[in-house]
């Protein structure tokens, strides 16, 4: 049976432009672990993301669309979901039916994945000894990759740690700790969407993980310094970057690879509208596509009712599009990484205007490199 989210198609990825991605991918991961950066972003980030305590932010994803001059940064994820479907893409004849038996082969072969040592890095990193942990999300029966925590909770297992899969409102957090229970939990891998623990049903995670009694992975800093939306116009600044040590050929290609951007407080709004067909607008605090409006379909109405200190302006770049049969389906692609190790390399494929998993024809599909092997 088909996974939720699994396309059983190829599609093909250009060598050159996997190289341009993954270089890209390490230049932002070298530029969120220097001091430099650091001193320029701090100022503006909540507490929470100012906290650091070890780990690195598992696993982060980064998203493309390709253009005939190459790949384009569309936006980078902290809690990126898929990595597992995008994986199960890769084996044909392993696809199951998450509600029953998992097959063992499907454990094993992830037990051996660099996913699992990422999360046993994450521990050390933490200095924690794991005896369970908690994949948390708001909900989470209720998520559409909801089997995809599932498997999460069974390679966690293989793992040797007792794993649930929770919400905030089963949980005890405060500065003694979390709970489950009433027993300890020493790492929550975290899918939910808010982002900088502010929420009231967060607030008791903040104080635990702040105050070194849990693991949190991943974690408010590393989404303040990668993947809150405000940082993309950072990127475009040249002398940025070069305080920051990047040479003028790195910042040729940052800038060259990430399509322009700004807040819209910052643009004149009747420029906007104007050519508003160049641009994408996206609410900085949404997810998963939420709010985001292609300018070319907005209306005048929809665009007075943005707020222009919350919101992204971002240079239009249409997705590639792969024909299968009569279907033409739009493709995005999202490398899985890891500090600046790539763990995947996922196509998604979708229908409408914004990646959108859940319409009909939607999901991953298996990736294979134009003279190479396949990427699983």
């Amino acid at each position: 049976m088909s996974q939720p989210g699994v396309r059983p198609l190829e599609v093909l990825l250009s060598r050159d432009h996997l190289r341009q991605m993954v270089h890209l991918v390490r230049l932002l991961h070298r530029l969120s672990q220097l001091p430099t950066y650091h001193a320029m972003v701090d100022p503006v980030l909540p507490e929470t993301a100012r906290y650091h305590s070890g780990p690195s932010g598992l696993p982060m994803g980064y998203d493309f669309h390709i253009t005939p001059q190459g790949p384009r940064l569309i936006e980078v994820n902290t809690n990126a979901g898929g990595l597992l479907l995008a994986w199960l893409a890769h084996h044909d004849g392993d696809l199951f039916d998450w509600r029953s038996q998992i097959p063992q082969k499907i454990i094993k072969d992830a037990l051996a994945s660099p996913l699992a040592a990422a999360f046993r890095q994450e521990a050390r990193l933490a200095g924690v000894e794991v005896q369970r942990a908690v994949i948390l999300d708001d909900t989470p029966e209720g998520q559409f990759l909801y089997p995809e925590m599932v498997i999460y909770q069974h390679l966690f297992q293989a793992m040797g740690w007792q794993a649930v899969i929770a919400s905030p409102q089963e949980l005890t957090m405060d500065a003694n700790g979390v709970y489950w229970q009433g027993e300890a939990v020493q790492l929550i891998y975290n899918r939910h969407c808010d982002f900088y623990l502010e929420t009231p049903a967060m607030a008791g995670l903040a104080a635990a993980w702040m105050g070194q009694k849990v693991a949190l992975t991943p974690h408010p800093r590393v989404y303040g310094l990668l993947a809150d939306k405000r940082r993309m116009p950072l990127w475009q600044e040249g002398s940025l970057l070069a305080r920051c040590g990047f040479s003028a050929e790195e910042v040729a290609w940052v800038q060259q690879w990430i399509p322009a951007s700004g807040m819209l407080e910052n643009f004149s709004g009747d420029e906007i509208w104007q050519e508003r067909k160049k641009w994408v607008l996206k609410p900085v605090t949404s997810f998963g596509s939420r709010g985001v409006v292609l300018g070319e379909s907005m209306s005048r109405t929809r665009f007075n009712s943005l707020t222009p200190a919350t919101t992204l302006v971002q240079e239009m770049v249409p997705p590639s599009l792969v024909v299968h049969g009569e279907e033409k389906l739009k493709c995005d692609w999202r490398l899985f990484a890891y500090q600046d190790r790539i763990l995947a390399v996922a196509a998604r494929l979708y229908k409408g205007q914004v990646t959108n998993l859940r319409s009909e024809g939607s999901g991953f599909a298996k990736v294979i490199i134009k003279g190479g092997l396949t990427a699983g």
